[in-house]
C-alpha cells in the first residue's frame, strides 16, 4: 500500500519540509508528542533548550529502565520473512528526508511486518480511540521511520505500564495525515522564532515539568489584569541547598553518590551528598578533583568561587544553557536605551520602596519618622520618572543615604558590649571598618553569586546588565536584579543575626583598618543567609506563597518573558 498517494477524506498532504542539510538538527518523535501536547512546551525544550525533572519524568525513565537496555537485531528489510520472532530493543532511526529521529523502545515481527512498541508509564486512558492523539502521532512518527527503512509497517503498539495493557495502533490515512501535520507545525514555529501563547486555564499545566518556567498562569496574568489570579506555582519539590567549604587547603573529592572534603592529611572526611547539593561554594584555597568537577557539570551543580573573606570571584558550569534566543534578545535589548531606562527605573524605584517597607518593619521603639518614609516616597517616585540612568544613580544614592542614615534604628542594642560592637554609623565597604558593614559586604557578595548562578540556570549572560553598565569581571545583569532584593534578603539576614544573637560581637577580626568575620562567625551568618532565602512569602501580584530562592527563579524567568515579548512589562517584586 502506497500510503504518500491516497489520504481519504484528509486531502492532499501539505508539501514536506526540504531534505534536510548535515548542519540542520533532525526532529525527535518526542518532540512531535510534545507539540501535539502542548506547541509552547514543545518550543521551550527544542528550539530553546528548557528541561526539569519532576516525578513524572522520574517515572517515566525508571519504566523505561527495561527496554533502553540494546536487544535483540533488526534484520535487513529483504530478509524479513515471517519464519523468525523479531525482538529488538532500543534501536534508533533517523531520517534525512523525513526530518526524523527516533529511539524504539521495542520492534516486535510478525507475518513479514515488524510492529514498534512504545512504552508509556501510565494507565491506559479511557478515550474513544484507546489513546491520545499525540502519543499515537508519536508512535506513527516510528512507523514512517521503520517504512522509510524498507521495512513493512502498517500498525503499533502503546504498552501502558501502570495498567499493564497493550493498546493497538492503525496507521490508517487519518493519523498519518494528522502525524506530517504535527511535524510540519513544530517545524513552522521552530523556524518562526515566536515562543508560542501558553495555554489558559488548562488542566495539562499543573502536571507539566516545566511549569516553573513556561509560567503560563502568571503570563496569561500580566497580559490580561481581568483573569483570575494564576494558580500556586506547583514546582516539584527540590530539598537540595548550597554547601559551603571554607576550611584552610581543604581537599574536595568524589566517592560515588557524594563529595568528601578532607582536612590535610587528616584521614577523616566529612561527606556532602550530591543529591542534596543545588550548589557547591567555596571560600579560600579549598581544591576540587577533578573527578569531583566532571561529576559537578554533568549534574549541573554550579561551583562558585569567593576570596576567604567571601569576595565573589565567579563560576564553574558545565556547557551552560541553550538558549541562545534568550541571549540574542538580552543583548539587542541591552543596547536599546529605552529598554535600559525602563528597566533601570522599575529596578530602582523597588529598591527604595522595599527599603522604605524595611524601616517600616523593623524600626526598633517608636515609629520611623513620618518625613523619612514621605522622603523616600518621593524618591521611589522620582525614579520612575528619572529621565536617564546618570539621574536615576543620584536619586538611588540619594534614597540610600537617608536609608543607611537611619540603618542603625533597627539593630538591637541592650547592652553596652553589644552597642560598642555594632554601633553604625554610615555605609562604608571596600574595606568594610566596622562589624554591621562587614556583615552587609559579606551579605551583598552571598546574593550576588546567588543571582549570577540563578540568571546563568535560566540562560542569561550574567556580564550583560541594563542599569549597571558592563565592566570587566563584573556580572551586570545579577547585580541589576538583586536591588529590589537587597534590603528583603542581605540586610535582613543581617538584622536577623544581629539582633537574634546568632553573630556575637567577638566574631570579627580587625587588621590594618579592614574587619571581617571569623571562622564560626562566617558559618553562623551563613546558616542566617540560607535559612533567610528559604524564607516565604505571598507574591504581591500572584497572591501565592513562594520561598526567596524560588521567587529569584521566577523574577528571572519573568524578566525573559518580557524580552522575548510574551509580557509588556517586567513586575518587579516589592513587598508590604
Amino acid at each position: 500500500m502506497n500510503h504518500d498517494s491516497s489520504w481519504g477524506q484528509q486531502g492532499e498532504l501539505p508539501l514536506p519540509f526540504p531534505e534536510l542539510s548535515a548542519d540542520m538538527p533532525l526532529l525527535p518523535a518526542r518532540m512531535v508528542n510534545e507539540y501535539g501536547y502542548c506547541p509552547r512546551l514543545a518550543y521551550l525544550e527544542w528550539v530553546q533548550g528548557e528541561w526539569a525533572e519532576s516525578a513524572d519524568t522520574v517515572t517515566g525513565r525508571f519504566t523505561h529502565r527495561r527496554v533502553d537496555r540494546p536487544g535483540g537485531k533488526l534484520p535487513e528489510p529483504n530478509k524479513v520473512d515471517g519464519s523468525e520472532r523479531i525482538h529488538a530493543r532500543s534501536i534508533t532511526l533517523s531520517s534525512n528526508r523525513l526530518g526524523l529521529i527516533a529511539k524504539l523502545d521495542l520492534i516486535e515481527g510478525e507475518d513479514e511486518e515488524l510492529i514498534p512498541v512504545d512504552y508509556k508509564k501510565g494507565k491506559r486512558p479511557h478515550v474513544p480511540k484507546g489513546a491520545y492523539e499525540p502519543e499515537r502521532v508519536q508512535l506513527c512518527v516510528q512507523g514512517l521511520l521503520l517504512e522509510e527503512r524498507g521495512y513493512r509497517c502498517t500498525r503499533g503498539v502503546l504498552y501502558f505500564a501502570g495498567s499493564r495493557e497493550r493498546v493497538t495502533v492503525e496507521f490508517d490515512d487519518e493519523l498519518r495525515y494528522a502525524t506530517h501535520n504535527a511535524i510540519d507545525g513544530l517545524r513552522l514555529i521552530a523556524a518562526g522564532g515566536q515562543t508560542p501563547p501558553p495555554l489558559e486555564d488548562s488542566p495539562k499545566c499543573p502536571r507539566c515539568s516545566l511549569v516553573g518556567i513556561c509560567l503560563p498562569d502568571e503570563v496569561n496574568y500580566l497580559r490580561n489584569a481581568e483573569m483570575a489570579s494564576p494558580r500556586p506555582l506547583a514546582v516539584a519539590r527540590d530539598d537540595a541547598l548550597p554547601a559551603y567549604v571554607q576550611a584552610h587547603h581543604a581537599y574536595i573529592g568524589k566517592s560515588g553518590e557524594t563529595l568528601k572534603v578532607k582536612l590535610g592529611d587528616d584521614s577523616s572526611a566529612t561527606t556532602i551528598r550530591l543529591i542534596d547539593t543545588s550548589q557547591l561554594v567555596i571560600l579560600g584555597h579549598a581544591s576540587l578533583s577533578t573527578p569531583a568537577l566532571h561529576e559537578l557539570m554533568r549534574r549541573e551543580i554550579p561551583v562558585t568561587w569567593h576570596s576567604f573573606g567571601g569576595w565573589f570571584h565567579g563560576h564553574t558550569i558545565g556547557t551552560g544553557h541553550k538558549n541562545v534566543e534568550l541571549r540574542t534578545a538580552q543583548y539587542r535589548a541591552s543596547f536599546d536605551k529605552r529598554i535600559c531606562q525602563e528597566l533601570a527605573r522599575g529596578l530602582v524605584q523597588a529598591k527604595i520602596r522595599n527599603c522604605r517597607t524595611q524601616l517600616r518593619r523593623n524600626w526598633r521603639g517608636e515609629e520611623p519618622p513620618k518625613e523619612l518614609l514621605k522622603s523616600l516616597k518621593d524618591d521611589a517616585d522620582r525614579a520612575r520618572r528619572a529621565g536617564s540612568l546618570a539621574e536615576l544613580l543620584g536619586l538611588e544614592g540619594a534614597a540610600a543615604s537617608r536609608y543607611f542614615g537611619a540603618f542603625s534604628n533597627l539593630i538591637k542594642t541592650d547592652d553596652d558590649a553589644r552597642a560598642l560592637a555594632f554601633d553604625f554609623r554610615s555605609r562604608n565597604r571596600r574595606p568594610p571598618a566596622d562589624p554591621v558593614n562587614a556583615l552587609l559586604s559579606f551579605a551583598y557578595s552571598l546574593l550576588v553569586r546567588a543571582w549570577t548562578v540563578t540568571v546563568t540556570a535560566v540562560g542569561f549572560d550574567a556580564y550583560r546588565g541594563f542599569y549597571h553598565q558592563p565592566r570587566y569581571g563584573r556580572p551586570a545583569l545579577a547585580l541589576d536584579l538583586m536591588e529590589p532584593f537587597r534590603p528583603l534578603i542581605a540586610d535582613s539576614s543581617v538584622l536577623q543575626a544581629i539582633n537574634n544573637g546568632e553573630v556575637r560581637p567577638t566574631d570579627f577580626i580587625a587588621a590594618a583598618g579592614s574587619v571581617s568575620l571569623d571562622n564560626e562567625g562566617r558559618k553562623r551568618f551563613i546558616a542566617t543567609f540560607e535559612r533567610r532565602m528559604s524564607h516565604e512569602v505571598t507574591h504581591p501580584l500572584f497572591g501565592y506563597r513562594v520561598s526567596y530562592r524560588r521567587l529569584m527563579e521566577t523574577q528571572a524567568r519573568l524578566l525573559g518573558r518580557y524580552l522575548l515579548g510574551d509580557i509588556k512589562t517586567f513586575p518587579n517584586f516589592t513587598t508590604r
